[in-house]
């Protein structure tokens, strides 16, 4: 066999050992650096549970004053029913019109994910559920997963994007 012959062999055996550990490579790898996310330690947990406190507390007790202090003038809420809503003037209009003493929200507490965002805040995921205030407690009309953007400016946390979404009723 002549060495051109064996040059050719062991550069295609050579190409094709390649071509196999790059595609190994491209599939494999991702999921190697694909590591759950970190979740919050726990002071921004219950920074962000607080929060979320005060902001439902407010929701659910029409103090339109202070849900207006934890919602940015920027405001972006996505909801899989009714679309986009951008600004805080729009939230808080709708909000008094269709939300303020006809719906309350409720926190899963054991649904409760909070991670951080390096340089901007944190990030809150989990599910809540909604009833109307004059129907008997525990009376639950339907629930929804939400995640929700936390900035911190300075110590300032504002609540600057929401995505609500599969919203199902659970209207007995």
């Amino acid at each position: 066999m002549s060495i051109s012959c064996r040059f050719d062999r062991l550069l295609k055996s050579s190409v094709a050992r390649l071509s196999a550990t790059l595609l190994f490579a491209t599939f494999t790898l991702p999921q190697l650096h694909a590591q759950a996310p970190k979740p919050a330690e726990p002071s921004l947990r219950e920074t962000v549970q607080a929060l979320d406190t005060q902001l439902f507390d407010a929701y659910n007790h029409c103090d339109v004053e202070k849900l207006s202090t934890l919602v940015a003038d920027d405001l972006e809420f996505y909801h899989d029913k009714t679309g986009l809503s951008v600004g805080k003037t729009k939230f808080l209009a709708d909000y008094k019109l269709y939300i303020c003493g006809k719906v309350q929200r409720s926190l899963v507490a054991s649904s409760l994910e909070v991670y951080p965002l390096n340089g901007y805040g944190a990030v809150e995921m989990g599910v809540h559920r909604f009833h109307h205030p004059d129907q008997p407690v525990g009376d639950v009309a339907g629930e929804a997963k939400f995640v929700m953007l936390w900035q911190n400016q300075n110590g300032t946390w504002k609540l600057t994007r929401v995505i609500s979404y599969d919203h199902e009723s659970l209207a007995k």
